[in-house]
């Protein structure tokens, strides 16, 4: 029996909700020796970019989606708001995040605040397939490892054209479903396969033809993110957990998610393509 999406949201929140999720990341901040009265960026790099690559990764995407102060940018799966504090910082620009995790929104506010970038964000705790916001109100829709968890593809992209600006753009960076098998589980995204809806690259490019996208550019990042997940493996395996990692966003399973995560990139069984499309 299918799960309904009620249940599907359910899964997904409690895969990534730890109770006083702020706490803890300050916590481990102050254990990692951070001033948490002058938190940086940099500070919280090891935990915020909570995708493959982190910041390298988004600021690779920035650059091949334009983004400048001028544009006004949505972050769909907005995590504990790492890359729209990135993105306001490098570029200057006003970014407002959506996450599904409750826990995620109030910590990016938080975080934010403590880096001094709370004027240029906010987030909003919602549903990327029912996006609250009114037509036409972005110039770029940004999201990163976020449709991993949503099963309702084609209500997403609608969604995201919907709310984009006639011209405006589109910048995707997501894991997609690889040739050589099915996924190893626990992996960061989901402990098991009832919370993990991974598109193949061909069924990704109907997807946003469908949606009304007109695809600019697309660019396999498999290389480079295997050899990232490698190294952070090795030295999970060798050294144990930093005070300050991703950890702290997963709990005590993450070694293990960061295992079978190397193997589903070194075995292909995922792969990872930067987008920009055009609406």
């Amino acid at each position: 029996m299918m799960a309904t999406p009620t249940q599907v949201s359910e899964s997904v929140q409690a895969h990534y909700t730890r109770s006083g999720l702020g706490d803890l990341i300050l916590a481990a901040l102050e254990r990692a020796g951070k001033n948490l009265n002058r938190l940086t960026p940099e500070d919280l790099a090891p935990i915020d970019e909570f995708h493959i690559r982190g910041r390298a990764a988004t600021l690779e995407l920035a650059r091949a989606a334009k983004v400048d102060a001028t544009k006004r940018v949505l972050d769909v799966g907005s995590g504990v708001g790492g890359t729209s504090r990135c993105l306001a910082r490098e570029f200057g620009c006003r970014v407002t995040g959506i996450d599904l995790t409750e826990e995620y929104c109030s910590a990016a506010a938080m975080l934010s605040d403590r880096t001094g970038l709370g004027e240029l964000v906010d987030y909003r705790h919602g549903d990327a397939t029912s996006l609250p916001f009114p037509d036409a109100s972005f110039d770029i829709v940004w999201t990163e490892h976020a449709a991993m968890n949503i099963p309702d593809k084609p209500r997403l992209y609608q969604e995201m054209y919907r709310v984009l600006k006639p011209g405006g753009t589109l910048a995707i960076y997501d894991i997609l479903a690889g040739p050589s098998g099915p996924v190893l589980f626990p992996v960061p995204w989901a402990r098991t396969p009832e919370a993990s809806f991974l598109a193949t690259p061909d069924e990704l490019r109907s997807l946003l033809k469908a949606a009304g996208f007109e695809i600019e550019s697309w660019l396999d990042t498999t290389d480079a993110a295997r050899a990232w997940f490698v190294a952070l493996a090795e030295k999970i395996r060798k050294e144990g957990v930093a005070p300050l990692g991703f950890h702290v966003l997963l709990g005590s399973d993450f070694p293990a998610m960061a295992q079978n995560q190397r193997r589903n990139l070194e075995e292909a069984r995922i792969v990872l393509a930067q987008i920009v499309a055009r609406r």
